[in-house]
């Protein structure tokens, strides 16, 4: 395709001239010439070229303020500029340098001067255009292979949300409610989107540690025996464990890969796995320092397991479990009241209750699905509320 040219001067005899040298170059050069700034400036608008000769003296809008505007606009900044000038000014080249000029000639204008100049800017411009190409599909292969990074990641999260929700079946969308729950207070508590994003993906992980819970205490209809229950409370560091820990598979492969430590880890961190191991550890600890398993107290417990406990605590209450019935909604909220300040963050509370008809519409969205015709019998006793 023929280089795009455009040529600015007031002057019609310079005009003519250049009509005249350029003839020799029509096979690979269009030129458009026109005779006044503000109509080149509407060219530079409309069109697309691949250089730009200017006058520096013109009436109106004079050739350095053109150059000025052409550098400072997102469509033409990277176009080469030569300009011409007749007049002597010693500092007129360095100013039009300055401002971006490719090169600046003198006139009366030499064919063979005009022609070596164009050649150098366009070959110039080309380099450019094909390094700024290769960038841009560099920079698209990069982004596509982050995005296929970041949803293998998200993927992972999910199936491991399904471990969950296969483990503790009589739950049935447990964990999905949670998350859409946690996300909502998040919301309500005025974090950021990325904070409510990652609480939404990790907060369904949060009891994934009962998969190393047996089935006889998991699933038991009745109250647990202390020692179940002391087993059952494993389950805050099963699921840390789990999300957090080197894994065997996993060391083993950088073996055969022949990678560091180092390397690997910065490689393969996913923070929202992070987050996860954070709530399944602590997701069972109490603002007054009374839960499970370290005993953490007011902020040492990270506010997302602040917002999982009161989220967690208000599905169990609303769902029925093997060990107990479903509580009433007005019965479950005055447990919750009744636990702000002593089980729950007040202020985490606070934006829970502000947060309830948004609950109240998840819920009805993902009820839950059992399997069993009925439950055995109904258990009212306080620490059945969410083992």
């Amino acid at each position: 395709m023929k280089k795009q040219i455009l040529f600015v001067d007031d002057e019609p005899a310079v005009l003519d001239a250049l009509r005249r040298m350029l003839h020799s170059q029509r096979h690979v050069w269009e030129p458009t010439l026109v005779d006044d700034a503000g109509e080149a400036a509407k060219h530079l608008r409309d069109g697309t070229f691949d250089a730009v000769v200017l006058d520096v003296k013109m009436p109106g809008i004079g050739g350095l303020e053109l150059l000025s505007r052409i550098r400072h606009s997102e469509r033409t900044r990277d176009v080469p500029v030569v300009m011409l000038t007749g007049l002597a000014d010693r500092g007129l080249k360095r100013k039009a340098l300055e401002l971006g000029a490719a090169d600046l000639l003198g006139k009366p204008l030499e064919a063979e001067d005009l022609f070596a100049r164009l050649r150098n800017v366009l070959r110039l411009k080309s380099l450019q255009d094909e390094l700024k190409a290769r960038n841009q599909s560099l920079e698209r292969s990069v982004e596509q292979r982050m995005t296929e990074l970041f949803h293998s990641r998200l993927d992972i999260i999910w199936r491991l949300g399904k471990v969950a929700e296969q483990r503790d079946e009589d739950t049935g969308n447990h964990v999905v409610r949670v998350g859409f729950y946690s996300r909502i207070v998040a919301e309500a508590l005025g974090m950021n989107h990325g904070f409510q994003e990652s609480t939404f993906l990790a907060a369904p992980l949060h009891d994934i540690g009962k998969i190393g819970i047996p089935d006889r205490i998991l699933l038991k209809r009745g109250a647990l025996s202390p020692g179940e229950q002391a087993t059952m409370r494993q389950h805050c560091r099963i699921g840390e464990s789990i999300l957090r820990e080197e894994s065997l598979v996993r060391r083993a492969f950088f073996h055969w890969r022949a990678v560091n430590s180092d390397f690997a880890a910065a490689e393969f961190s996913n923070p929202i796995l992070d987050v996860a191991a954070e709530i399944a550890l602590t997701h069972h600890e109490r603002w007054d320092g009374k839960g499970y398993p370290q005993g953490l107290a007011g902020e040492e417990i990270p506010l997302v397991s602040r917002i999982v406990a009161v989220c967690d605590v208000y599905d169990a209450l609303s769902s029925a479990r093997p060990y107990r019935d479903t509580y009433p909604e007005d019965e479950a909220m005055e447990i919750i009241r009744g636990e702000s300040g002593k089980h729950f963050d007040p202020q985490v509370h606070a934006a829970f209750v502000n947060s309830l008809p948004e609950l109240q519409s998840i819920r009805k969205r993902f009820p839950d699905v059992t399997k069993a015709a009925a439950l055995e019998e109904a258990w009212d006793e306080p620490d059945l509320v969410c083992r």
